[in-house]
Formats: C-alpha cells, structure tokens, sequence
C-alpha cells in the first residue's frame, strides 16, 4: 500500500485536493443554509415553519446517492445542467443543511428564553434577537454536533464518485483498475481520510473548548 501510494503520490494528492474542496464548499454553504432552517423552525411566521420542516423532512429522509442522480440526471431533462462538482457540491450543501438546521435548532431551544424575553424588553425585533443574541450562543453550544456533521459530509463526498467527480474515492479507483490493485489502492485512500478527518476533529475539538459557554 505505501509504495503504491508513494508510486501515484501525484494523482493521490490531486483527488484529495478536490475532496477537500468538495468538503469545505458544501459544509460552509450548508451552514448558511442550517443557520436559516433552524432559523425558520422558530420562527412566529407559520409558512417559514411548514416550508424548514418539510425542508428537513425531505432531505433528511431522501438518500443520498438518489439525490445525485435527481439533481445531476433529473435536471438536465428540463434543460438544468451543472458541471459534475458543481452538483455535488449542491447536492451535498441541501443534504447537510437539513442536518445542521436541526442541530443549530437544537442549540436555540437550549438558551434560556429570558434573553429573548429580555431582548424583546428593549425593543429588539425577531430579526435582530436571532442575529444578536440566539444564533451566536446556539451556535457556541452545538459545537460537537457541527464536527460530527462536517465529518460525515466529508465522508459524503465519495458518493461523489457517482457522477465521475475526480476526488479521491475516484482516483483510488482508476490507481486500483491501473495498478489490478484494488485493495491497496482504496486502503490508501481510506488512510487519506482517516488522517484528515482525525486532523479536523482535533481542530474542531480545539474550537469548542476556546467558545464553550460557561455555565
């Protein structure tokens, strides 16, 4: 395995290039998208309500794999075609949003409704009291939750494969079919994987304990 590795250490670096691009993208976009979600589950206006609940329940209960085949071979039959890593990282950025925006949710419910009693007292809208005060502290207290979601979209990525995206799941397939070496070439990228994604958990694990809300 290492000396393959070592051997197409070029082609390797290349698609794990692009998973981290793939993970990165989607993961930030997906958090806008969670912050939003979350942000209409509690809203007072009963519209946003149903349209973030049937948002989560839609995504959260699709699998995967059909939503890249939905998105990448659906839309062109009416005339809506992305290249394949723009797709993914659309398809990607919808799936773990549904996921972040019960997460972020999670995080509002846990503060103490006084500061939003408080924070109406002195004349703040709704707007303002989720910007201000409710989605920084939901936030700060949902760390972990955050990494496990960025950990299992980083993992999603390889179902990128199925749209001929060249991440790194990809390239362990063409170094495998290249080499007749299956078995060291994915085993060398699931290393890749397991490197970074422990690399990440550390950074995030560092994050939360620089914002954890004393309490």
């Amino acid at each position: 395995m290492v000396g393959l590795l070592a051997e197409h250490a070029d082609v390797f670096w290349s698609g794990f290039k692009v998973t981290t691009r793939l993970a990165l993208y989607s993961f930030i976009i997906a958090l806008v998208i969670g912050v939003i979600i979350a942000s209409f589950r509690v809203s007072p206006i009963p519209p946003l309500q149903r349209f973030a609940a049937g948002y989560v329940a839609t995504f959260r209960n699709s699998p995967l794999l059909v939503l890249f085949f939905i998105f990448y071979f659906g839309f062109t039959k009416l005339g809506i075609q992305f290249n394949e890593f723009l797709t993914a990282v659309i398809v990607l950025s919808a799936y773990t949003g549904a996921y972040l925006g019960e997460a972020v949710r999670s995080g509002i419910n846990a503060i103490d409704v006084g500061q939003a009693e408080a924070a109406r007292a002195v004349g703040l809208g709704f707007v303002q009291l989720l910007s201000l005060i409710i989605i920084p502290q939901a936030l700060r207290t949902v760390v972990a939750p955050i990494s496990n979601l960025f950990i299992a979209n980083a993992k999603n990525t390889a179902i990128a494969v199925s749209i001929s995206v060249r991440e790194l799941t990809f390239v362990a397939r063409q170094v495998g079919s290249s080499e007749a070496d299956y078995v060291s070439a994915f085993l060398g990228a699931a290393l890749l994987y397991m490197v970074s994604l422990l690399f990440a958990g550390a950074i995030f694990g560092w994050i939360e304990k620089r914002v954890a809300i004393r309490r």
